[in-house]
């Protein structure tokens, strides 16, 4: 059984909007359509997108998991792109009440990641702030313009920083990308000598604001996304099949069923989750227990829908249908940015001190 050619237009992933303001993205996914692969493009989809979309806890939450959701179903790489420059703009927006202020102009992205051998120092220098060192896992910096990121300082601790990657000082390591997901967004190291930065914030400000949370499961929302685009295939994959003959036997059904309910209990998860935010119920300690919950969450499904749709399509549609074999490859490198058991065990650990709901 194949998978049918994407030939429709792209469709918004509902939330809780009404269907008549999520026709409102339609202009939106087209344009993400037309980009898939041309990274520029996407790029400046995002910019644009950066002066309108809503930040989380404004009042629209749900929405903005939308706009990240429907575009990662129109293609993950391009919910790749999009979802670092909108979280550059919530931080940078949170960092103002923080007594940080930085013009949110060009493209953004968010660095935060550590890895062994490597390290980002911020040091004071007369009277400003300098980075020296190395940062991993900067995905496509040489394209960007700014990056909010972490380092180190010297009393211990990291802080978050907004820094200008054409700044003089700054350089490129060749990540000698070798992914078949997301071939387009190669992840490599920048070294930084003596570059200037702003503080956002204060030492553990990044990590301990509510937003960090609501972040965190912005991203999943993209890899929701990302499931909602898979599971698409498998049902129309059915439905070209049952057109020529091919009715779905009873194993084909019940995967389609599990999906179904594991997509549609995520969908009503995210729904509350985003009213919550939205009325101040999760800007406390528990965000970041609930941000693993959802992330788990969906993380798992990711993988399960994948699993379960990749068993009854076959090897075809990953060998034949470029849109389908593109997007699981980049999904299944997107949704390793969950951790996994260790992510279980944190929200574990927080379960053993009374953190939950039950």
């Amino acid at each position: 059984m194949n998978a049918t050619q994407e030939t429709r237009p792209p469709r918004a992933v509902r939330i809780s909007s009404t269907p008549d303001e999520l026709a409102g993205l339609g202009p939106l996914l087209e344009t993400a359509a037309a980009g898939v692969g041309d990274v520029p493009a996407l790029l400046a989809l995002a910019k644009d997108l950066g002066e309108t979309a809503p930040k989380p806890g404004s009042g629209r939450t749900a929405l903005l998991w939308e706009i990240l959701a429907s575009v990662t179903a129109v293609d993950v790489a391009a919910g790749r792109i999009l979802e670092p420059h909108l979280d550059a703009a919530a931080i940078l927006a949170q960092a103002a009440g923080a007594g940080g202020t930085v013009p949110f102009d060009g493209t953004w992205g968010v660095f935060a990641a550590e890895a062994p051998g490597l390290k980002l120092d911020a040091k004071e220098a007369g009277g400003a702030v300098v980075l020296q060192g190395s940062k991993p896992w900067c995905s496509i910096a040489p394209q960007l313009d700014h990056a909010v990121l972490t380092a180190h300082l010297d009393g211990g601790g990291r802080a978050a920083f907004a820094v200008d990657l054409h700044a003089a000082g700054v350089s490129f390591a060749d990540p000698h990308w070798t992914s078949r997901g997301l071939r387009e967004i190669p992840s490599g190291t920048v070294h930084f000598d003596a570059v200037p930065a702003v503080p956002l914030g204060g030492t553990g400000w990044y990590y301990q604001r509510p937003g960090f949370a609501w972040g965190g499961m912005g991203v999943a929302a993209c890899w929701l996304g990302g499931a909602v685009a898979v599971a698409r295939s498998y049902a129309d994959a059915l439905r070209t099949a049952a057109d020529g003959g091919r009715e779905p036997d009873q194993l084909a059904l019940a995967h389609l069923g599990e999906i179904d309910r594991t997509l549609s209990g995520l969908l009503h998860y995210l729904a509350m989750t985003a009213a919550r935010i939205d009325a101040g119920e999760l800007s406390g300690p528990g965000a970041w227990s609930e941000a693993l919950r959802v992330r788990g969450s969906v993380a798992a499904a990711v993988d399960r829908i994948q699993a379960l749709v990749g068993q009854n399509l076959g090897p075809g549609p990953l060998a034949f249908d470029e849109p389908y074999a593109k997007r699981i490859a980049d999904l299944s490198l997107y949704v390793r940015q969950h951790h996994a058991m260790r992510d279980d065990a944190q929200l574990g650990a927080l379960t053993f001190k009374g953190d939950h709901p039950w």
